[in-house]
């Protein structure tokens, strides 16, 4: 339970100081982003329990990686992230998983996710900020991304890259689990 509560600090903290920076009121986030002032108060009060969308549009919004909103700022050359050490930010039903491994710095931050997608499960997104790119190398078993309604099957061994700024999904297909490693390219903005 600490770890949880020492998460949400860390939010509640990197959210406020995020909409600082940019100048905005909760009011004016809670408009751009889609969500409501109360969550907005309670999210800076170390008190929300914001889902993985809601972060993705608080990121979006703020011009900040989902892990600038997450991480304790480390002054370390060289961080090695183990993913049993990394809590999911999306699970699906059927047992799929998205951990954020790690985002890596400077002014075009890039996020590193590793995630699993059981046949049939779908995580859908909402479009991203203008200039993000997403890549998705499959690792394992087979994948279908859906990106503005057009369906592109991805297979083990293949890798796909995208303009996130349209609606995408990503699904599951064939007959075992799908393994892959998905980065988010951020474009140059505030950090």
């Amino acid at each position: 339970m600490a770890g949880t509560e020492t998460a949400l600090r860390t939010l509640a903290y990197n959210v406020r100081a995020a909409r600082t920076r940019a100048g905005l009121s909760l009011d004016e986030l809670g408009r751009r982003a889609k969500v409501s002032k109360g969550a907005l108060v309670a999210l800076e009060k170390a008190q929300g329990n914001p889902n993985f969308a809601t972060l993705v549009r608080l990121a979006d919004t703020l011009g900040v990686s989902v892990s600038a909103l997450m991480e304790c700022r480390s002054e370390e050359r060289v961080r090695v992230v183990s993913a049993d050490a990394v809590t999911p930010l999306w699970k699906g039903e059927r047992g799929s998983a998205a951990r954020l491994m790690l985002t890596t710095g400077g002014p075009a931050a890039t996020e590193v996710w590793r995630w699993t997608l059981e046949p049939g499960e779908e995580c859908p997104s909402h479009p991203h900020q203008a200039g993000v790119t997403e890549t998705v190398s499959v690792n394992a078993g087979r994948m279908v991304l859906v990106v503005d309604g057009a369906e592109y099957p991805v297979e083990a061994g293949q890798t796909v890259a995208f303009g996130g700024d349209v609606a995408h999904a990503y699904r599951g297909s064939g007959t075992g689990t799908c393994h892959l490693i998905m980065t988010v390219h951020l474009p140059p903005g505030p950090a």
